[in-house]
């Protein structure tokens, strides 16, 4: 299954100061600037280690990375096959061909992994495909609950001006007592532009420092 595309951040990056700040109200792409008014979804942005939990057509599941090289951390590994056994995929008739793409986090991944959870690591879904589609937020909660996963939290709905507004105000982490990483923005209804990629985009709180 595919490598999670990456996701763009808002706005372009200034080049006289070597890309570390953001140039605000210059659009990393038309698409973007075209539906700055439209409402968005936000949900918490999560430092940690990309994950990919495919579920096959021949009813195995298999852990990668976010590309097929990545080597998972062993005591990360272990976690996820506890939590994904195959029969919970059985058990709750989730069709094969699926991918749930989430991170992996908590203690010894990246740095304040521990902030998450102290003493040990889990996953936390994000986006799932299957088939060739995208599920909408909606039903990639139904899928977390029927495979009784964590999702990352929901902070809320605004345009983009909103999502800037926010981050930059700074807002409390729904995840650990440290500040949150950001925000990711996706239109509550998908979009792709004429390229076919998903139209989304990301704010971290320390581009606005």
């Amino acid at each position: 299954m595919y490598p999670y595309h990456k996701i763009p951040t808002i706005y372009k990056r200034d080049p006289d100061n070597n890309h570390k700040t953001l140039l605000e109200g210059v659009f990393a792409s038309p698409e973007l600037e075209y539906l700055q008014y439209n409402i968005w979804n936000f949900t918490e942005k999560v430092d940690g280690t990309n994950i990919r939990v495919i579920w096959t057509e021949d009813e195995q599941v298999i852990f990668k990375g976010r590309t097929d090289r990545a080597e998972i951390p062993p005591f990360l590994l272990h976690k996820l096959e506890i939590l994904f056994p195959q029969k919970k995929f059985r058990e709750n008739n989730i069709p094969t061909k699926t991918c749930l793409y989430g991170e992996g986090y908590g203690a010894r991944i990246q740095k304040g992994g521990g902030y998450y959870i102290k003493n040990d690591v889990s996953f936390i879904l994000f986006d799932v495909w299957i088939n060739g589609f995208w599920l909408s937020r909606e039903n990639v909660e139904d899928i977390g609950t029927k495979l009784n996963i964590a999702m990352v939290p929901n902070i809320g709905f605004g345009n983009i001006k909103d999502a800037v507004n926010l981050v930059q105000g700074g807002f409390e982490s729904h995840l650990r007592e440290t500040p949150p990483e950001g925000i990711v923005l996706r239109p509550t209804t998908e979009i792709f532009n004429r390229k076919g990629q998903r139209i989304i985009a990301k704010l971290k709180l320390k581009d606005f420092k």
